[in-house]
């Protein structure tokens, strides 16, 4: 009796030392409103317990106390849009037989390092790999959720040659609500349609058939979300029901008719996903953590070798976008986080953040877009914002990003499902 009284004393002792309380930081809770200073905060057993000002939230005798006095907290980012699984990012190779369980796992725990939580890949998985890590989460990685296959025209879907086989190629109303039905059988978290003809050098899905893609998915319960990239097609799949676009129309300013049935339907999201305008000695800084240096000066190389045409063509192609975004934000369109990313993984998160800030958004709207929107975008609910309830994802950094965006690069630790990442191990790992 006396030992078993002792083993339940050492239970309660060891639970209520796992508590953790935070105090003394700027916190910048994710729902769009105004930092709470000086504020408090309890994790335990991985959660947020209490969230608070400092003098204002308690912890049980034996919590662990952390001062963060000068650090600003946030909440881990989300990045609805990506293409991982391919890249092999130390050598820079992408191609047809590079997508791996282990690079898929090494992708998510780059993103963990620069402070993201969870990822959407958007329909580029080829195989089950994605859902089994997605019900399997990786301790230290960054939590996956997959639109599995994507949907195009046959071999016309991805824009790069290694992908194209990996989308259903539809043809039919009977084949295209096949697909769907296929992976509703998968459980996929979302249906993606490319809606794109590459500039005219395929076949975009017509509006007949991503109908159909749109009416098969909702009859499953699950959303559909289209790549686009002309105005004329994005204002079609609006009035088809479509749920959300994976990037901005590319083509032009958009105009008053669109603005207008984009009110009609305002629970329909956007992940802006800007462009590459060219990398910043800061975004080869950032890069230089976790990616060789021979790698890094490869990259720098084709920067450099860039010809003064070809930097003002991806300077305009961004500008078109970024007119395009601030209009969405000034109509209070619902815009959530996305980087695209494939090739470079985890530190383009911090490039979006700047880009989207640049185009107009203020740096507190960008990360409510990068937190809770894309959590509820993702259908996370545990995520996106620091509240009692919630999974202890967060990010302590060294200045304050609501004064200058590329302070989310000042990283100084990351939470991970209560977690802390090991970044210098990570990051030694990655650079030898």
């Amino acid at each position: 009796m006396i030992r078993r009284l002792f083993a339940i004393a050492l239970a309660l002792a060891a639970n209520a030392s796992a508590a953790t309380l935070y105090e003394g930081a700027r916190l910048i809770v994710g729902d769009g409103s105004a930092a709470i200073e000086n504020s408090a905060f309890i994790v335990d057993n991985n959660r947020f317990t209490a969230v608070g000002r400092k003098g204002q939230i308690q912890a049980a005798a034996g919590a662990v106390r952390v001062d963060l006095t000068g650090k600003t907290v946030m909440p881990a980012l989300i990045d609805a849009h990506t293409h991982l699984g391919w890249a092999v990012i130390n050598t820079g190779r992408i191609d047809k037989d590079t997508y791996s369980r282990d690079n898929l796992i090494d992708h998510l725990r780059r993103l963990a390092y620069y402070g993201v939580a969870a990822t959407f890949n958007m329909g580029t998985d080829p195989n089950d790999v994605a859902y089994d890590i997605r019900a399997n989460p990786v301790p230290g990685a960054a939590l996956l959720r997959t639109a599995g296959r994507g949907m195009g025209m046959p071999n016309a879907g991805p824009g790069q040659a290694y992908w194209r086989p990996v989308a259903y190629g539809i043809t039919t109303d009977a084949d295209t609500r096949k697909a769907v039905d296929e992976l509703a059988a998968k459980k996929a978290d979302i249906v993606k349609i490319w809606v794109d003809d590459r500039n005219g050098t395929v076949q975009k899905v017509p509006p007949a058939l991503y109908r159909a893609a749109i009416d098969e998915a909702h009859k499953h319960g699950l959303r559909a979300v289209a790549h686009i990239y002309y105005l004329e097609d994005a204002k079609e799949l609006l009035r088809s029901g479509i749920d959300g676009f994976m990037h901005l129309v590319r083509d032009r300013d958009v105009d008053s008719e669109f603005m207008q049935l984009w009110k009609q339907h305002p629970n329909v999201f956007v992940t802006p996903n800007l462009p590459d305008k060219g990398t910043s000695e800061a975004d080869f800084a950032l890069m230089s953590e976790t990616v060789p240096a021979a790698e890094v000066k490869r990259l720098r190389d084709a920067e450099a070798a860039q010809t003064a045409a070809e930097k003002k063509t991806a300077r305009d192609f961004f500008d078109v976008q970024a007119r395009n975004l601030a209009k969405f934000n000034a109509a209070g369109v619902r815009i959530a986080f996305g980087t695209d990313s494939s090739r470079t993984v985890g530190w383009d998160v911090h490039q979006e953040l700047a880009d989207m800030v640049l185009a107009g958004m203020t740096p507190m709207q960008v990360i409510t877009a990068a937190t809770k929107t894309s959590a509820e975008v993702m259908k996370l609910d545990q995520l996106g914002t620091i509240a009692k309830g919630k999974s202890a994802d967060f990010i302590v950094l060294d200045a304050n990003p609501l004064e200058n965006i590329m302070n989310t690069r000042r990283i100084s630790k990351v939470f991970v499902r209560g977690a802390e990442i090991d970044r210098a191990a990570l990051r030694a790992s990655w650079t030898k």
